[in-house]
């Protein structure tokens, strides 16, 4: 806690030091203490457009990480399958996700549906190819032994392979609790008039960049809570796996 205390002091220190020697006006880099006082001033308007990208950040995580998860296990199912669509799945993450923004938006609407796709497509790849390793490296000793035992294909899938790959998948999930606060963001830059990445839109085009500081902030704060919140569940769920 001291570390990070210190870490925050420098970066406020440096930050304010950056403004005083290069004589920065408030329009293009505003001051800590403008940027708290943009903070408490529209703390209301912040806490609404908040609520509305959390939603759609846990809404987005959850849809994507079971996507993610029960694609895992039916590639890990199917050598085939696993062949097929592994390329699909490594050649996708080659297209620029704020590049579908725009398209989902189309499809989708202006409202909060476009924000959780934009979400889930951050979340999937993470999370299927973190599980999707865990199941592959099961230790074949393991394996033989079930099969000599007469175990079926399900059984050594769900009482073997998963509880072995769960390391795995909470290291996906970990990463896509980092990442699942972007997709909604990218989703309320390109269209919609809720949440924190449309209000920081909203507040640029008015030059207001210390409000546009304050909800950048916020989202921060919000995402390492989120991402602090899953690897606590998750260090539960290892825990009572025995992992």
């Amino acid at each position: 806690m001291r570390t990070v205390a210190a870490l925050i002091v420098t970066v406020l220190l440096l930050w304010q030091g950056i403004i005083w020697l290069a004589g920065m006006p408030p329009f293009l880099l505003p001051s800590p203490l403008r940027v708290l006082d943009a903070l408490w001033l529209n703390r209301a308007e912040i806490a609404r457009h908040a609520g509305f990208t959390l939603t759609e950040v846990v809404l987005g995580f959850a849809l994507g990480s079971a996507l993610g998860a029960a694609l895992a296990v039916a590639m890990g199912f199917s050598q085939k399958l696993t062949g097929v669509l592994r390329p699909i799945l490594t050649f996708s993450q080659t297209i620029p996700v704020f590049a579908l923004a725009p398209i989902l938006t189309l499809w989708l609407g202006f409202g909060m549906a476009p924000k959780i796709a934009m979400t889930v497509l951050i979340v999937f790849f993470p999370v299927a190819s973190a599980f999707l390793d865990g199941l592959m490296r099961t230790p074949q000793a393991a394996l033989d032994l079930a099969q000599v035992m007469g175990a079926s294909r399900i059984r050594i899938m769900r009482h073997l392979r998963i509880p072995a790959a769960l390391p795995s998948l909470a290291t996906g999930l970990r990463l896509a609790a980092v990442y699942a606060p972007i997709g909604a963001v990218i989703g309320e830059w390109v269209g919609g008039a809720r949440g924190l990445g449309a209000l920081m839109i909203h507040a640029n085009g008015r030059m207001k960049t210390d409000l546009v500081f304050a909800a950048l902030l916020v989202l921060s704060v919000m995402t390492v809570i989120f991402a602090r919140a899953v690897a606590i569940a998750l260090h539960r769920l290892l825990r009572r796996y025995g992992v």
